[in-house]
Parts: C-alpha cells; sequence; structure tokens
C-alpha cells in the first residue's frame, strides 16, 4: 500500500497547483503533529483548499477537513504574514519530492516551500531566509530553523531532462540490479522503476553488468514511454484490493492491472480516495486507550469476582465437611486442648500425626490440618467443633460480601464502557456524515437570500462592518440597520427592485443579528436608506469609530420587528446550503426547519451541534450563521433534533 507520495506523484501535484496561481491565499490552519491547509479564494470558483495532511500528502480536497477554531502559533504566525497574498507560480524543483508556491504583495514576497521526503516539512522563506518551519532539522549540508539560509537539497538526476547517453553512463556505473538503479540512480522511485522492468520484459533483480545493450535499450525507451503516459495523462486512477486502499497514481500503471481501478477526474481526487480509505480502515482496527482500560479493569474484576466466589464456596465445603465427620473431629478437637498444656510442642506434634487423618499441626499457632469429608480443613484447637465450623461459615459469608462489592464495582465500570462507545460512535458516525456543503464568497459574512432571490449581507465583526459597505455597497443596493447601538451593517442587494415583503425580511435580519437578541428583546425596529445616504466622511467635530458610518437624510423604519429566525436547507446555485433567515424564507424554501428565538437562560447553550447533525454539516457551519447569543428552539419541522 503507498506510503508517500514519489517524484512522478509531486510533479502531478505542482500542474494541479498551478491551477491556483493569480487567486488570494485567505487563511491558514495548522492542527496535529503536521497537518496544514491553506484556503485560498479562486476569482470565479470559490474557495480552494490545499491540504498538507501529516507532512506526506499534499492535495487540493473536495471535502474540507475539520479545522481547529483556535489558531496554532505555527498558523497565527503565518496568517500574520502572508494571509491575502497573491500566489504567484507553483513549480516542482527539478525532479524532487519539493514544491515551491510563491506568495507575494507589494511590500513583500514568500515562499511557501512543502517537503515531502524524510518526514515532510513545511517552509516559509522570505528573502532566501527561513521565517518558520513546522520541523527544525539539522543535516550535514543544511539547517532547517528560523533564521537559517534555505538551502535546497543537492539536485538529483531528472528523468525528463536526461539523454539517453545520460541514461546509459548512469547504467554503466551501477554495482547494484535494474530496479535498484532505476530508483535511486535515476531518481524514478520504486514504484515506477518497477513499471519500466515490467514493460522492458527484464527481471527486476537482475544485475545491470549482466544486461546486453538490447536490454539496457528496452529501459531507455521503456522509460521514456512512461514519462509520455505521464505527459498525455487524462485521468488519474485509484486502486482498491479486495475493497481495501492500495494506490493512487495520477495515471494507469501496467503493475497494477490485477488491482481495481477507478478512474479519478484528478490526482487530488485519487489521493483523497485513497487517504479516506485508510482512514475508514484505520477507524476499524483502531482501539480506544480508554476502552482498553476499561476493559483490562473488568477483566480484573471478573477474575476478582471469581476467586471470591470459588473461595467461599470451597470455605462452604470445609465447614460443612466439619460436620459431615462430626463424631472424629469432636474428639481430636477434645484430645489436643487437652494434651496441649501438658506436653510439650515436639511431643504434641509427634503424637499428632500418628492419628490416620491428621495431616499436619502447628502448636505456636494451636492449629491443626486435618481430612474430613475429603477435603483438608484447618482448625484452631483451642476452640470446640461449633466455633471452628462457625469460623469457617464467617470467612466464606465475608468473601460473598466482597463479591457483591466487586461486581457493583464490575456494573459500574460496564456503565462507563457503554458510556464510552456510544460516545465514540455518536463521534464517528458525526465525522462519516458531517460533510461540509460547498462554500460561496459571500460566507466570510453572515448571510440569506430573501424570498425574491436577492442576497442580504451582514458585518459579523467592525472589520467586516467596513468590508461589507466598502466592498459591496454598490449604487442600486440598500444599506439596513437595526435601531440598536452597535448592530451589524446590512446590505440588501439590488434593493431598488425588492418588494416590501423583502424589506421587511432583511429588517428583521437586521435586528435579530444584533444586540437586542442578546438582550432578549421580544421585537425591535430597523431602517433602510440608500446607497448613497451612507457615508464614512465625518462633519467637522465628528468621529466614526471602526466599523460605524453616518447615514444622512431620511430613514425608513420598519417597526414590531420579530426577533425570531429559522434555520432550514436551500439550494443555492445548485448547491446544498444550511440558511439562518427570517421563518417565512425558511418556511417557503426549505421543507425541513428549526426555528429559533434568544435564549432565555444563561444556562442554555446555542444547540449548533444538534442542529448541525440533524442536517448532517459540520458545527462550525452552523455556528457561523446562528445569530450572536444564546438560542431556544421554538419550533422544529421534519427533523430529529437531539436534545443537547
Amino acid at each position: 500500500m503507498k506510503k508517500e507520495m514519489s517524484a512522478f506523484d509531486v510533479r502531478s501535484m505542482a500542474e494541479e497547483l498551478g491551477s491556483l496561481e493569480g487567486s488570494f491565499l485567505d487563511k491558514v490552519f495548522h492542527w496535529g503533529k503536521g497537518n496544514f491547509l491553506a484556503r485560498v479564494n479562486v476569482q470565479g470558483e470559490g474557495k480552494k483548499e490545499v491540504f498538507f495532511k501529516d507532512r506526506c500528502w499534499l492535495f487540493m480536497p473536495e471535502r474540507k477537513p475539520e479545522t481547529p477554531a483556535m489558531p496554532s502559533n505555527f498558523a497565527a504566525h503565518l496568517r500574520k504574514n502572508i494571509s491575502n497574498t497573491r500566489i504567484g507560480s507553483v513549480r516542482q524543483i527539478g525532479f524532487d519530492r519539493i514544491i515551491v508556491m510563491e506568495l507575494g504583495r507589494q511590500d513583500a514576497s514568500y515562499q511557501l516551500v512543502f517537503e515531502l521526503f524524510g518526514g515532510g516539512n513545511l517552509l516559509l522563506v522570505k528573502d532566501g531566509q527561513i521565517i518558520n518551519c513546522l520541523v527544525q532539522k539539522n543535516w550535514r549540508q543544511r539547517s532547517i530553523r528560523p533564521g537559517e539560509t534555505y538551502v535546497m537539497p543537492e539536485p538529483r538526476f531528472d528523468p525528463f531532462l536526461a539523454s539517453q547517453d545520460d541514461f546509459m553512463a548512469l547504467l554503466s556505473s551501477s554495482q547494484s540490479d535494474l530496479v535498484r538503479t532505476l530508483a535511486t540512480t535515476v531518481n524514478l522511485g520504486g514504484q515506477y522503476a518497477e513499471e519500466v522492468c515490467h514493460r522492458a520484459g527484464i527481471v527486476k533483480n537482475t544485475p545491470v553488468r549482466n544486461l546486453d545493450p538490447e536490454q539496457q535499450l528496452r529501459a531507455w525507451e521503456e522509460m521514456q514511454g512512461l514519462i509520455r503516459d505521464f505527459q498525455g495523462r487524462k485521468t488519474a486512477v485509484l486502486y482498491t484490493q479486495d475493497g481495501e486502499p492500495a494506490d493512487a497514481t495520477p495515471f494507469p500503471l501496467h503493475t497494477l492491472e490485477a488491482w481495481d481501478p477507478q478512474e479519478q477526474p484528478s490526482f487530488s481526487a485519487a489521493l483523497e480516495g485513497f487517504l479516506s480509505l485508510i482512514h475508514e480502515e484505520e477507524e476499524e482496527s483502531y482501539q480506544d486507550p480508554e476502552v482498553l482500560r476499561l476493559q483490562r479493569r473488568m477483566d480484573m474484576q471478573q477474575q476478582t469476582i471469581d476467586e471470591f466466589r470459588q473461595e467461599a464456596e470451597d470455605l462452604r465445603l470445609r465447614a460443612d465437611a466439619v460436620y459431615a465427620d462430626y463424631g472424629r473431629t469432636d474428639e481430636l478437637l477434645k484430645v489436643l486442648q487437652e494434651q496441649s498444656p501438658k506436653l510439650g510442642w515436639e511431643k504434641l506434634r509427634e503424637g499428632a500425626l500418628r492419628i490416620p487423618f491428621v495431616k499436619d499441626i502447628d502448636p505456636s499457632k494451636s492449629l491443626v490440618v486435618a481430612e474430613l469429608g475429603g477435603k483438608q480443613v484447618s482448625l484452631d484447637y483451642r476452640l470446640g467443633l461449633d466455633a471452628n465450623a462457625s469460623r469457617i461459615y464467617q470467612k466464606g459469608k465475608d468473601l460473598n460480601e466482597k463479591a457483591l462489592r466487586a461486581e457493583l464495582a464490575l456494573k459500574s465500570s460496564q456503565e462507563q464502557m457503554e458510556r464510552r462507545r456510544k460516545g465514540l460512535e455518536k463521534a464517528r458516525v458525526s465525522r462519516s456524515r458531517s460533510q461540509p456543503t460547498k462554500q460561496f464568497w459571500f460566507e466570510r459574512y453572515k448571510w440569506f437570500i430573501t424570498s425574491g432571490g436577492r442576497l442580504v449581507l451582514a458585518g459579523r465583526d467592525a472589520r467586516t462592518n467596513d468590508q461589507v459597505v466598502k466592498k459591496h455597497l454598490k449604487e442600486d443596493d440598500y444599506y439596513v440597520h437595526a435601531d440598536v447601538h452597535g448592530a451589524p451593517s446590512v446590505i440588501l442587494k439590488k434593493g431598488p427592485g425588492a418588494t416590501e415583503e423583502e424589506l421587511r425580511e432583511a429588517a428583521v435580519f437586521a435586528v435579530s443579528q444584533s444586540k437586542a437578541w442578546v438582550s432578549r428583546f421580544m421585537e425591535g425596529s430597523a431602517y433602510w436608506v440608500t446607497a448613497d445616504q451612507v457615508s464614512k466622511t465625518p462633519q467637522a467635530g465628528e468621529f466614526v469609530p471602526k466599523g460605524a458610518f453616518i447615514i444622512r437624510g431620511k430613514r425608513n423604519y420598519q417597526y414590531h420587528l420579530p426577533l425570531e429566525l429559522a434555520v432550514g436547507e436551500v439550494l443555492h446555485e445548485g448547491a446544498r446550503k444550511v440558511m439562518c433567515a427570517p421563518v417565512d424564507v425558511i418556511r417557503k424554501a426549505s421543507e425541513k426547519y428549526v426555528v429559533i428565538g434568544p435564549g432565555r437562560n444563561k444556562k442554555n447553550d446555542r444547540h449548533a451541534a444538534g442542529i448541525a447533525r440533524a442536517f448532517d454539516v459540520p458545527e462550525e457551519e452552523v455556528s457561523r450563521i446562528l445569530p450572536p447569543g444564546d438560542v431556544e428552539l421554538r419550533e422544529v419541522k421534519n427533523l430529529e433534533l437531539e436534545k443537547e
């Protein structure tokens, strides 16, 4: 099974990443030991992601991976430097497993370097100097750490540029077999070296010195044929074997013909499919450490219970044996009790052992071991028969009580195990079901689509309040604002053509996304104005803080606006989206929805997780569209919503 990307894979991926040239890098994420994701804004196509998984897989996923809410130190540092930079060229260095992405803006230029060898690494380089890196390493000829000059590894043989004479010279100098020579010296890698041997009809472990000139020529020609197949490739391939992941290649290989091929539109799609199958396989074989710990505890508890029960039963049988052989037992105890004060320990021992059913005696402890009813029973000869039997019965009773306590502890462990397994299953189902929907450019703001199909945008904070007006308020748009201090700026696109119903929808949205929701108002008011009434330029003596605007002229008010929204499933440009909008909008657009209002107590959570599970999307996708503050559920239509 594929363990890493080859140089052919890296070249294919560099060409795919070349489609991002001219786009803007939006935001980066980093989590785990080596997962890195760069979100890119592609004009006319929305957002795309570049995923560097486990420091060894690089591709553009169709499904966005779950990213952390809080950036790591590494991600925060990179965001500070390269957010909103334009992507220049994306290229492979020679035929090495290195991809360099050029990033730039007016004041600076950077290189994002993906190294897919030696455990993998990601570096940010500026003016030839390493600014940051995922992993710090030292080699004899290069040092990877912040502040050091970035030195590329020594260039290796490039089969795409090499001549036939170069190839033959390498073969003539090789002391190894053909497949190793092609893999290392010729730099094809193991998989493609075996492919060349297979196509040439040469046993792969044939020593190079034993090849005749015709075989050497066939090896050269088949390598060129392999390169031509790579350059002329149309579809990548995902290979499986007996339903399990086997490989993903940029083009079909003859050596993999026995496996089940699935054509893919891109090498990224093939890699994503391959890695998702591996993930499913790992999940199936994964054993949770807490489950293993609980299982070990339960095994020990069950063993202890069995031992207590067995020993208690044995004691009961011994006590019964005392009464079963009543006469001999009573006579033995009376004799030893009578003689023990008169005789020394040795003589007492000597005399007692002459009795056939006495197996041992310890005068120092006044104990005698006798075989009674097929059981060896230890008796205290200072006590009578009934007292000895009672003592043995009591020990058995004590062990039974210990077994009962151990059973209660086992039951508690079993309940913990059941809760743990249910939690793991719930998380597994959530991961498998909750796939993000297609992202659109307007999702950086609060948004919804009116009943008439018009887009409404609202700022999330002071920065996006500025952005939404400066970037997106056009001459034919309306500006909407709740009559609440600090409310977000809201834009109704193509406002002059909007109906009264749509104007009210935008006003309800403006009020619901304001602090009125946090304050749990029952209703509120808002107004709308034309774009030319909105200004950032203050009069003399006035001050306009960030995110605020000056409104001049008549304001068109809407009153008695309910603070109530709904979350439903809608289609936008053919893509499924989960939208939070005024209730009437959602009821017309969606068959299943949740009506929400301001939460009525501080302990009430925002229900984002439950709503997300109901719509089969990640929690983050729902939490981003909900209004500020807590919510309460007022109506649930055609959904199974779990209580949080």
